[in-house]
């Protein structure tokens, strides 16, 4: 029943687009801060690539920006490296390189959704998140690893493919937090509700509300922890 079902979803789900450019920006600082703009990157998948919102500034990316610009009281220099669809070996492959050559203070890796649904084996999707923060460390100050979203709570897929995707990325995530206690990386979860409300129209990707409420979680959890970029902390106002 599982393959049948994943066959239909994959022929019937509504395709989305990426958000439009540009994908990268800044985020200004309030008057009379004097602090270097914080050097912000995503890398990832599709809602790096802001699938679900008509701009960057509605995603995950520039939503981020934003909110660590209002927290810290900087201005915030953000991009986004993302692909619709992007398995981890894609962004190793295809965005890492373009990233590589500049320095960033923060980076969050947001991955899985691909690698549990094209049914990547776990070894090799450690071994890529690995690589992953492992290149990363040498331009980034602090890399943050986030949270495999719950696919058991995405309606738009049919039970019980919904549930036993549910479950595989209740795995891949167990893989997520080994590899960022392993490799000095820090964690985030996935701090937002997945009523329809914060779905887009594909019932898979969140809405700019969505988007809105995940960045939100994030900047809560960075201001919990350590100071998460180099020279000031995110909990600082």
């Amino acid at each position: 029943m599982l393959l049948p079902q994943a066959i239909w979803v994959k022929r019937t789900a509504l395709r989305l687009p990426d958000a439009a450019a540009p994908w990268q920006g800044v985020v200004p600082a309030p008057a009379g801060s004097l602090q270097a703009p914080l050097r912000l990157l995503l890398i990832g998948e599709s809602t790096v690539a802001g699938v679900g919102v008509d701009c960057q500034r509605q995603a995950l990316s520039g939503q981020l920006a934003l909110q660590l610009s209002q927290q810290l009281g900087r201005a915030v220099q953000w991009q986004a490296a993302g692909r619709n669809g992007a398995v981890a070996a894609d962004c190793l492959q295809d965005l890492l390189p373009q990233v590589v050559d500049r320095h960033w203070d923060l980076a969050l890796i947001v991955l899985g959704v691909n690698d549990t649904t094209h049914l990547t084996p776990r070894p090799r999707w450690r071994r890529n998140l690995q690589s992953l923060v492992e290149q990363l460390n040498g331009c980034v100050g602090q890399v943050m690893l986030t949270e495999v979203p719950p696919l058991g709570h995405f309606r738009a897929l049919p039970q019980p493919l919904r549930g036993w995707f549910g479950l595989r990325a209740g795995l891949m995530n167990r893989d997520v937090q080994q590899v960022a206690a392993e490799q000095g990386a820090g964690y985030l979860s996935l701090d937002m509700p997945f009523e329809a409300h914060y779905l887009a129209r594909d019932g898979y990707h969140p809405s700019a509300e969505g988007y809105r409420l995940w960045a939100a979680g994030i900047v809560r959890q960075l201001a919990l922890s350590e100071p998460a970029v180099a020279g000031a902390s995110v909990g600082a106002g």
